[in-house]
């Protein structure tokens, strides 16, 4: 990777132009990095999926945003830069009690948990959540929305630091997944299983997640960091009316995404104004300093994001 100077974005119909003070490192900019996650066709080839910043410009047909704005965003691409273009629908005020580098953390994170736990899987008030990976951004945005609307809420990690952490933020029992089975512990701690298993490692866990779940529980992959192929147990899914889903934010049509927003808008900023929900940030890095943020994330040496300040 690189900074290098190109041309600035400019406001389309439908988008804003945001004047970057921080973005965010995801696991998906490191497979992007590596060749594995191209961009969608037409987004940005620039790296970053979410960040904040200041309205500098506003396109035709957009309403409710006016120049001097400031904003987080969620994006297909572009956030590693000083400005990004954004769809309108795609755009997230500031909520109250949060400073503008620390919202640059924000978006992808709330959208993903929200319309996986939430809109897809349907976790209910008293039913159990499953977190794999609950110190990561994903992690610790899941567990504390999971907690303040009323789940039970299980989760792995792999230190005692970081277990710890996550008992903190609301976690209910916290597996390490280094000496633990973590489908033991969930038939040791529930009565028949888990409701939802929010899942980042894929094909490596698949088997065991469909023997963690319980009658009438859902499955969602959103990440393949243990494997893109696996081998699926029908008559195990079967016996459990059980449910797997896999879903990308990424490449969701912009009305699907700004559907999303909207929700995340309506429930979860409530939240985080309230202080039920808080942003967990590990560090802060200069953009200049991209490789070093790369490599803590790969590294596994996070709790919470990575911020890339400009």
């Amino acid at each position: 990777m690189s900074v290098a100077e190109v041309d600035d974005p400019s406001a389309a119909d439908g988008e804003v132009v945001l004047d970057v003070v921080a973005s965010s490192v995801n696991r998906a900019d490191l497979l992007q990095r590596q060749g594995a996650y191209p961009p969608p066709a037409g987004a940005s080839e620039v790296l970053g999926l979410e960040c904040s910043g200041v309205v500098s410009s506003v396109g035709p047909g957009v309403e409710g945003w006016a120049v001097g704005d400031e904003a987080c965003a969620l994006l297909a691409g572009g956030g590693y830069a000083s400005k990004a273009a954004v769809p309108a629908g795609q755009l997230l005020p500031i909520p109250k009690g949060v400073d503008l580098v620390t919202a640059a953390g924000l978006a992808e994170v709330t959208c993903t948990v929200w319309s996986n736990v939430f809109m897809v899987a349907g976790l209910q008030q008293e039913e159990s959540l499953l977190v794999h990976g609950g110190a990561g951004g994903i992690g610790t945005t899941a567990i504390q929305l999971a907690k303040a609307l009323g789940a039970r809420v299980l989760t792995t990690a792999g230190t005692a630091e970081k277990l710890d952490r996550c008992r903190k933020l609301g976690a209910d029992v916290a597996i390490n997944y280094r000496d633990e089975d973590f489908v033991e512990v969930v038939r040791r701690e529930t009565d028949a299983g888990v409701d939802v298993i929010l899942d980042n490692m894929g094909a490596k866990y698949l088997e065991r997640n469909v023997k963690a779940l319980a009658p009438n529980g859902r499955l969602v992959i959103i990440g393949m960091q243990g494997g893109v192929k696996g081998e699926l147990n029908i008559a195990a899914l079967l016996s459990k009316r059980g449910a797997v889903m896999a879903t990308s934010l990424r490449r969701r049509p912009a009305e699907e995404k700004a559907a999303i927003v909207a929700s995340v808008r309506e429930h979860v900023w409530p939240l985080v104004e309230s202080g039920d929900v808080r942003p967990i940030v590990h560090t802060t890095v200069p953009l200049e300093d991209v490789r070093e943020a790369h490599r803590l994330i790969e590294a596994g040496e996070h709790t919470g994001k990575v911020l890339l300040t400009v």
